[in-house]
């Protein structure tokens, strides 16, 4: 038998295939090892980590509202400000099927009864993909919730969320001191973001609401849920919940009794009137004329009321006690006489004639009772009887103006109070030469310090700072700096926990005897002067001033009185009442009766009508020509 040699060739590619095969084994190991190395190092040493970020990527939060503190009068019996139960509508964009887009839309707004293009403004086409829940109405009632809920299949994507409105239970003139909430601006946010405020927060918009918003909002809570693709729950139970944190309440310095009283002892007139506790700064009436109701801003048409206050040309939003500035008129002579007794540049018993008008240059300078005057006058009988003529020449020829403008700052004129209100834009203004050579490029003349002697010209105050110029007279030289807020209280146990303490705004350098003449002067003022008519309750001893301040008509002035009481007593038991009413309305010199009707109401412990029939106003024949 013969045996033929195996082909080199053939070999050789044995020895290939078995080289590739091994190649290839071991390409397989490598493989093998490297995606289980790194699924080891995926599963076991990042896995904590991506299992962290699966459930934050499958974790729904909802926000769950905190309710706002209420308010409260200074008892703290009388709740001005409470929470209602409400619902807010919600819509998430991408949940809602393209397909069927127009028709969701339509019958989502018939169910809210909002206009379908209303609804598309605020989801608009760029927010179709999103899956964020975009609020579209608030403050819908109960009925329209379970309207939807009924029929849940033809709403994809709505939902709905607890989210209590505001119930402002007074709704006269305390609007102007507790102001309205309503949804944050853009513009807002875009100042309060670093302060923790995001879109769809309700906020304080004005008065205490805005100036404590941070006190009354509190605290948000949250409720977490791991939820699927399409945002179903798939958790047994319900998710953890972080509680939200009830806001402080505020229990306010108002007395609601008082507050009233003075409401209606103002009554549909254009002013305002305060009553101020000079001990402390303490504010318990502040009124302004014509107010708004605060419950209009929470209702779905907000902007549309809002828009009608706006256009409102007697102004209802402004807070007239302290927003609106006049020439305190001769409220002011009060300054002037302080000024006077201080500086002795004049003997306070030294008369002066009062012939019912004086000459300066060619300008005639008539005194509010023209001829024949008052006659002969010294100090104290010319602030009784509140003789133009008087400060006339006292102011331009002793006085002068650079010791009125002293005193008048002294007094709290011309800078703001720093009530805790927002909006004290005003602060008043007191001319100096220096001002009107700037603005008119005029000089000073003698007629501008006769005018600023009686407190017209272009001197400007606003009631507030006459009441502060009251109150520094009854406490000798010191002005507390006004306020609103008595004390912030726990919502559940009622536990305070801060009060505001009397703060001094102003300390003068005015001497004790000086004030103790001043208010002896003012008391005459009631007694013996041009007060001696109106303000005549003999439930308390009244001191004060009255002022007429002309505005160019011939048949209306602005009505001024300034006021404290009881004459005698110490500050902590004295009150200081101030009434402006504008010339807007029809000249009655109002001013004064409606302050004997608040201290009647405050020291009788009557109601309005209780006072006013103890008076014997009620049937009150309004005065039609001009009084001082």
């Amino acid at each position: 038998m013969r045996y033929s040699a195996i082909p080199e060739s053939l070999d050789k590619s044995r020895d290939s295939r078995e080289g590739r095969a091994k190649a290839l084994g071991m390409l397989s190991i490598a493989l093998f090892l490297t995606y289980s190395s790194y699924l080891f190092y995926l599963q076991v040493i990042r896995g904590s980590e991506y299992r962290a970020k699966a459930t934050t990527i499958t974790r729904q939060t909802s926000v769950i509202p905190a309710q706002r503190g209420e308010i409260y009068d200074r008892a703290y019996s009388v709740p001005l400000v409470l929470n209602t139960d409400s619902f807010a509508v919600d819509i998430v964009p991408a949940l809602v099927p393209p397909e069927s887009r127009d028709a969701v839309f339509t019958r989502f707004a018939e169910a809210l009864g909002i206009g379908v293009e209303e609804l598309r403004r605020k989801v608009p086409p760029s927010y179709y993909h999103l899956y964020q829940a975009i609020e579209v109405r608030s403050s819908v009632p109960y009925s329209t919730i379970t309207s939807i809920a009924e029929r849940i299949d033809e709403f994809p994507g709505v939902s709905w969320h607890s989210k209590p409105v505001r119930n402002y239970l007074e709704t006269g003139s305390i609007s102007h001191v507790i102001g309205y909430v309503g949804d944050i601006t853009r513009d807002e946010l875009k100042l309060m973001y670093n302060q923790g405020y995001k879109s769809g927060d309700v906020i304080g918009k004005d008065g205490i609401e805005k100036q404590y918003d941070m006190a009354l909002r509190g605290r948000e809570g949250r409720e977490y849920k791991t939820v699927d693709v399409i945002g179903k729950n798939i958790e047994s139970g319900q998710g953890r919940v972080d509680p939200p944190v009830m806001g402080s309440n505020i229990v306010l310095t108002i007395d609601v009794t008082i507050q009233r009283l003075v409401e209606k002892a103002l009554g549909e007139r254009i002013g305002s009137a305060i009553v101020l506790r000079p001990a402390t700064g303490e504010i318990l009436s502040m009124v302004s004329y014509p107010w708004y109701n605060p419950n209009a801003f929470t209702g779905p048409d907000s902007g549309v009321e809002y828009a009608k206050l706006i256009a409102d040309p007697t102004n209802p939003l402004i807070n007239r006690a302290m927003q609106s500035s006049y020439p305190p008129a001769s409220t002011f002579k009060t300054v002037l006489t302080a000024g006077v007794l201080e500086d002795g540049v004049f003997p306070p018993d030294q008369t002066v004639l009062c012939a019912g008008e004086i000459f300066y240059g060619d300008r005639p300078f008539r005194c509010h009772i023209k001829k024949p005057g008052h006659g002969w006058l010294d100090l104290m009988g010319a602030l009784e009887q509140s003789c133009d003529i008087y400060f006339w020449t006292v102011g331009r020829d002793y006085l002068g103006v650079e010791r009125i403008v002293s005193y008048a700052k002294e007094f709290g004129f011309g800078q703001k109070t720093g009530i805790d209100l927002p909006g004290e834009i005003d602060e008043g203004f007191v001319p100096t030469p220096q001002w009107k050579d700037r603005r008119f490029h005029e000089k000073w003349l003698g007629g501008d310090t006769m005018n600023l002697a009686i407190g017209q010209g272009f001197l400007l105050a606003t009631p507030l700072q006459v009441a502060d110029m009251m109150a520094m007279i009854v406490n000798d030289g010191v002005i507390y700096r006004p306020h609103l807020i008595r004390e912030l209280r726990d919502p559940g146990s009622g536990a305070i926990i801060s009060s505001v303490e009397p703060e001094v705004g102003i300390k003068s350098q005015i001497s004790a005897e000086t004030f103790a003449e001043v208010k002896r002067y003012l008391r005459g003022v009631i007694t013996d002067g041009t007060a001696r008519f109106p303000v005549d309750t003999e439930a308390v001893a009244v001191a004060g001033k009255t002022g007429t301040a002309e505005v160019g008509l011939k048949d209306r002035w602005h009505s001024w009185f300034a006021a404290y009481g009881p004459f005698g007593a110490a500050p902590e038991d004295t009150i200081v009442v101030v009434v402006m009413v504008e010339a807007a309305n029809p000249w009655e010199w109002w001013a004064p009766y409606a302050s004997n009707i608040i201290f009647q109401g405050i020291f009788a412990g009557q109601s309005y009508d209780e006072a006013v029939d103890e008076l014997g106003l009620r049937y009150m024949i309004p005065r039609q020509e001009r009084a001082e």
